[in-house]
């Protein structure tokens, strides 16, 4: 089983408002990613929420997922993947880390990092544009117990460094693995790339 852990429980404080409930191509940011998910071939969705949760769960109550709440979201955002982490079932096998403010990742993309983590034969997979590693992340639910005790200073970046044998990058061309919103610019930005897509997509 494949399982997707959505980091949703941010404060936005440099965007000024409740981010992932901004309009986005005719959703709000979190509805977006959600239903890219679930239009992948993850399993499950579990969405970890925090700052202003109750308006999150409202927002995703018509779709298939699981909500997750992080009573210690302020901590920062390896304690909401701990607690999405806890929350999988024993069943999951294989867990996708993904920000609930990277609007711009698909389907496809998703699609693609399953298929190569399968055929790749390592534990863990990156994608990789431009010379730098980006979100989502891939890996084997072995991990689970190591990320819950582990990496307190620096995140799932400790869990790369810690095993760079297991760890596989792919080559993406797409520059929406790097690119997260957390200011005001940066939704102008995302904004701008889903026109874009649509006047592609109409010509």
């Amino acid at each position: 089983m494949i399982c997707a852990v959505v980091l949703a429980a941010g404060l936005s404080r440099r965007m000024g408002v409740q981010k992932l409930l901004l309009p986005f191509g005719g959703k709000t940011v979190i509805a977006h990613i959600v239903d890219q998910l679930l239009a992948s071939a993850v399993d499950e969705v579990h969405v970890v929420v925090g700052h202003q949760a109750r308006r999150l769960r409202q927002e995703l109550s018509d779709r298939h997922v699981s909500i997750v709440n992080n009573p210690d979201y302020e901590s920062g955002m390896l304690s909401s993947v701990r607690r999405g982490l806890r929350g999988l079932p024993q069943q999951c096998r294989t867990v996708l880390v993904a920000l609930g403010d990277q609007p711009s990742i698909t389907s496809k993309l998703v699609d693609e990092m399953l298929q190569s983590f399968t055929s790749a034969e390592k534990s863990i997979l990156v994608p990789f544009h431009d010379g730098r590693r980006g979100h989502p992340v891939l890996f084997s639910e072995s991990y689970r117990g190591e990320i819950l005790t582990h990496y307190n200073d620096v995140g799932l970046r400790g869990l790369l460094h810690a095993h760079p044998e297991d760890v596989f990058e792919l080559a993406v061309s797409t520059s929406a693995v790097l690119s997260d919103m957390d200011c005001p610019e940066d939704y102008r930005r995302e904004l701008a790339l889903i026109e874009k897509k649509k006047g592609r997509e109409k010509t």
